[in-house]
């Protein structure tokens, strides 16, 4: 077989000029995503002497989003398989600015709450819809990089979250930060009205007659339509519960149900062949949170209460943490397609754990603080810049939207469970310590999990025949090769 000749130019000049439109149009998707996580934390307090809300009304707006992330990464990555990246990628956008926009005008918590669940199905489609699209627009050799550079727009946001705080809040109100987060969707949006769809989508599935339906096992009778519509229902009403007052005492038992339910839908949604991957996936992605998490939540509490930090002080070590983040997203795209997707996500990983008990060892020094939570950042909470590569490559395309939005969204309620993980180990250590250990233990279980190629290989066990990485083996054509050969 005859191997094109390496291309000698450098990296960027083999991105064409539509693959680079099609990158920042969804990496400013991203940005809102970070943008849209900090600023609810940076204007909670300001939300409630509004509101009159005591700290567990006000810590349930910010889990609000994860209650209907599990639905809107389903249903969005759906409709992204059956009618293309493109239309998904719009839809999730204006969900998002719908719900960002009722924020700005809440009058009350349970109307600023339903606004953030709004947010929560909107955030979960961009995730799984524009990463779906960058990395099937991009050439296969170079689709950690699209994966990397795409997630550090989550960390561009929380930066400019906490600079914009501070130049518009004191005089304006905390409704203005969600007036001023519609700015950037009506760029997003702009960017989009003309973009071509993913090549690989066009190429794979647009050609094809039938169209995939990824919900179709769910609804393949009336009684299972009945029966999974029942557990859609329940596993909604008992997030709700869980993060909210209405669930007081009964969180064990409303968190197995709501765990039990969206297992049921992994195992149809994966069906006889798929099921496994679906779920152990899904308890990568879950750990992959629990790791990162209490680090992003926990973090200022930590340096307000245990270390006794200045606002200023807590800023600036916030820099440093959000910069290291977004520095270990664009390494971790180079070392991805240098060494391969597992491997780089392992190994980084693996020396990010000599850096965890360190960071939480200083507390005088803000500058070596600072330079220690960037290293750690970019090891560990910047590896996860791979995550869209590393879940992305164990789907065809064909229901990849379905089943990367599902998946992560899912194994992202990791991330609503480390906040209070962390919270109840504090009370029998100091923060810092429950915040390490959380952290290593966490981290731990993700090396195994990835460096072991466990959701792979258990994914094999059931369908032998499908390749390790998809994502390595659909190399995208360029508009010019897809057009039709002329014969002179």
């Amino acid at each position: 077989m005859h191997h094109p000749a390496p291309d000698p130019s450098p990296w960027y000049r083999q991105v064409d000029r539509g693959q680079w439109k099609a990158f920042f149009a969804a990496w400013i998707g991203y940005v809102l995503d970070g943008f849209d996580f900090v600023l609810i934390t940076l204007v909670l307090t300001e939300i409630s002497a509004d509101f009159h809300l005591d700290t567990v009304g006000a810590a349930s707006l910010v889990s609000a989003a994860f209650i209907t992330r599990w639905l809107g990464g389903a249903l969005l990555g759906a409709l992204g398989d059956r009618f293309g990246r493109k239309p998904a990628m719009v839809a999730s956008i204006l969900l998002y600015s719908l719900g960002t926009f009722a924020c700005g005008f809440a009058w009350d918590y349970t109307s600023l709450f339903v606004a953030r669940l709004a947010i929560g199905m909107g955030m979960a489609g961009e995730y799984s819809a524009s990463a779906t699209y960058v990395m099937e627009s991009w050439p296969a050799r170079m689709r950690n990089r699209a994966s990397g550079f795409l997630i550090s727009g989550y960390s561009a946001g929380a930066v400019l979250a906490a600079q914009v705080y501070q130049w518009v809040v004191p005089a304006l109100g905390w409704r203005w930060m969600f007036y001023i987060g519609l700015v950037p969707i009506v760029i997003a949006l702009w960017m989009r009205r003309a973009l071509p769809e993913a090549a690989d989508w066009e190429t794979s599935v647009a050609t094809r007659e039938q169209r995939p339906s990824p919900f179709g096992p769910l609804f393949a009778t009336r009684a299972r339509a009945t029966a999974n519509t029942a557990m859609a229902v329940a596993a909604t009403v008992a997030l709700f519960a869980v993060f909210t007052p209405l669930g007081d005492g009964m969180v064990p038992v409303l968190s197995v149900l709501a765990g039990a339910c969206l297992m049921a839908f992994a195992v149809q949604l994966g069906g006889r062949r798929g099921w496994l991957l679906h779920v152990s996936m899904i308890i990568t992605v879950f750990f992959a949170f629990l790791y990162s998490w209490p680090i992003q939540a926990l973090l200022p509490t930590y340096l307000k209460t245990d270390l006794g930090y200045s606002p200023g002080q807590v800023t600036d070590v916030l820099y440093y943490a959000g910069f290291g983040t977004m520095a270990g997203c664009w390494l971790a795209g180079f070392v991805g397609d240098r060494i391969g997707t597992r491997k780089a996500y392992a190994f980084t990983l693996l020396a990010s754990l000599v850096l965890v008990f360190p960071v939480f060892a200083v507390q005088d020094d803000p500058l070596l603080l600072g330079v220690l939570l960037f290293a750690l950042q970019a090891t560990s909470f910047g590896i996860s810049g791979l995550l869209p590569r590393y879940i992305g490559g164990h789907f065809p395309t064909r229901t990849r939207g379905a089943s990367l939005g599902f998946t992560y969204n899912v194994g992202a309620l990791g991330g609503a469970v480390a906040p209070v993980l962390g919270a109840r180990l504090a009370s029998g250590m100091d923060l810092g310590r429950a915040l390490a250990v959380l952290t290593f233990a966490g981290t731990a279980i993700v090396v195994l999990l990835v460096g072991l190629d466990v959701p792979g290989r258990l994914g094999r066990l059931l369908a032998p025949g499908e390749p390790a990485d998809h994502l390595a083996h659909e190399e995208t054509r360029t508009p010019k090769d897809r057009a039709p050969a002329v014969h002179v």
